[in-house]
């Protein structure tokens, strides 16, 4: 497995191929012309190189390897902050950021740098790639591409602009670049609309999934390259934010079935990925990594980590020593659902409690318990999800609906066997889909979705004992300041 990773991790930047020049004629040092871009793509092994080097931009500490999740986590309302640390994200977590406050300018460099070098890539490809390698690698590679552009716009969105169903979209977005910058110039570029950039999005996602193979040779590609599935369950989330649920159980009915819900029962084409729930939800977090539930995660390996302090075991469990965690289960969060029993296997193997006196009684979150040097994956999406997603949508379009009782009981029954929802267990529509936001506060807890959750819906995202004041979906607070970073070399770009 080392050495499978090693290509994908170890890859920094995108263009770090270089090529002898004729030293009489030096070149800049600090800029990569478009020829050098295009010298990329002059042979099979150094296409697919710089496909790998996607997925190594997108799975950086300060991204999607753990940051994303973190901000998304602790901008709600399930934890509490133990350090007081600004350097682990302590205005995110109270509410003051500002257009300076480092996690917002980082995790915006970021998600700009992954997106330029998926342009860079399509731009190379069209130009010179696609006669180097066979019709369907080209198409392949590009999808992957635009997977990843798809869902790096996706998580500024969510951090950066107003929620869809406030204006329907009309509000200010991000700016929408598709094209690569590969020297410096004039990229001045106004903010796009909510709209525009959930519409790139979702053709993005689309044209991936017209693209992408239905599966990968083996278990550790599939989970950690994006295939036809994976554009298809981010399309859930997507069209769940944007809450237009009917696309939600569209796009979902390709690959969960009527049945027994697992992808090879749905309408999926024979021979893709047969996505499916594990029967014990641990077996998710463990090496190697690669169950049928994992859709899509970033892996790690002991010498290729996500970095000093932006790993999720570092935050939520830190070792098992409940010393050193900078944050640890809020209370009054969802560990205080009376109704997520004692029994529930989630609660027994993943909520631990400090026996150290100074804490006593302190909980934490074990999905990622691996000690130093943090090798845990980061999961970007689970089949668990996927269910959680289409349950709520058909919950919002039919009432109390049979299939999302049923999609409801299967994550909720894996883990707790003693609880069996039924239509009598709701008195209407409403109490369903309370009920499966619930399962998902529960189920997909620590994993970076708890924010977004609040945010699409236009609710209160609630206050935290020690500091963190309850943030109305009219606070300014309650999305990102651009950063000023962009508005100083950005002309076009306007504040929140």
């Amino acid at each position: 497995m080392k050495k499978k990773f090693l290509m994908i991790l170890g890859m920094g930047v995108m263009l770090n191929y270089s090529c002898q020049k004729d030293k009489l004629s030096p070149i800049s040092q600090t800029s990569v012309t478009n020829d050098d871009n295009f010298l990329q793509f002059t042979t099979a092994p150094r296409i697919q190189a710089q496909v790998l080097a996607l997925y190594a931009n997108l799975r950086s500490g300060v991204f999607m390897g753990g940051r994303y999740q973190v901000y998304q986590e602790i901008k709600a309302d399930n934890w509490i902050n133990l350090s007081n640390n600004g350097v682990t994200n302590t205005a995110t977590w109270n509410q003051s950021v500002t257009g300076t406050t480092t996690e917002v300018q980082t995790l915006w460099n970021q998600a700009y740098f992954t997106i330029n070098n998926c342009n860079l890539f399509i731009d190379g490809m069209a130009a010179k790639g696609a006669a180097i390698v066979t019709p369907a690698q080209a198409a392949n590679y590009v999808a992957e591409a635009k997977f990843i552009r798809a869902l790096c716009y996706y998580d500024l969105l969510q951090m950066y602009a107003r929620p869809y169903y406030d204006g329907n979209g009309s509000k200010p977005g991000v700016p929408l670049r598709l094209t690569g910058n590969a020297v410096y110039g004039n990229y001045d570029l106004a903010r796009s609309s909510v709209a525009e950039v959930y519409a790139q999005v979702v053709k993005d996602l689309n044209e991936a999934e017209a693209g992408l193979p239905l599966i990968y040779a083996d278990a550790a590609t599939i989970t950690t390259r994006a295939h036809r599935n994976t554009a298809i369950a981010l399309k859930t989330r997507v069209y769940l934010t944007m809450q237009q649920y009917a696309n939600v159980i569209t796009e979902a009915n390709k690959i969960v079935g009527t049945a027994n819900f697992t992808a090879s029962a749905g309408s999926a084409p024979a021979g893709g990925v047969n996505n499916a729930l594990q029967a014990d939800v641990t077996n998710v977090f463990k090496a190697p990594y690669t169950t049928t539930e994992s859709i899509f995660s970033l892996p790690f390996i002991t010498t290729e980590t996500p970095g000093t302090q932006n790993q999720l075991g570092f935050y939520f469990y830190n070792n098992g020593s409940v010393l050193n965690a900078e944050y640890y289960l809020n209370p009054a969060g969802v560990v205080a659902d009376a109704n997520w029993k004692a029994t529930d296997k989630r609660r027994v193997s993943f909520i631990i409690a400090s026996t150290n006196a100074a804490r006593l009684g302190f909980r934490f979150l074990a999905k990622y318990a691996q000690p130093s040097p943090y090798t845990d994956w980061a999961p970007v999406i689970r089949y668990a999800e996927v269910l959680l997603n289409l349950a709520e949508a058909r919950a919002r379009v039919n009432g109390v609906d049979a299939q999302a009782i049923a999609l409801l009981n299967a994550i909720r029954g894996r883990s707790d066997a003693s609880t069996v929802f039924t239509a009598g267990s709701f008195a209407g529509g409403p109490a369903l889909v309370d009920a499966i936001l619930q399962e998902r506060n529960i189920e997909l807890l620590g994993e970076g979705l708890r924010n977004t959750d609040l945010v699409r819906l236009g609710l209160t995202i609630p206050a935290k004992s020690g500091g963190a004041p309850a943030v109305p979906a009219s606070d300014p607070r309650y999305i990102w300041p651009i950063p000023n970073n962009e508005l100083l070399y950005n002309k076009l770009a306007t504040p929140n």
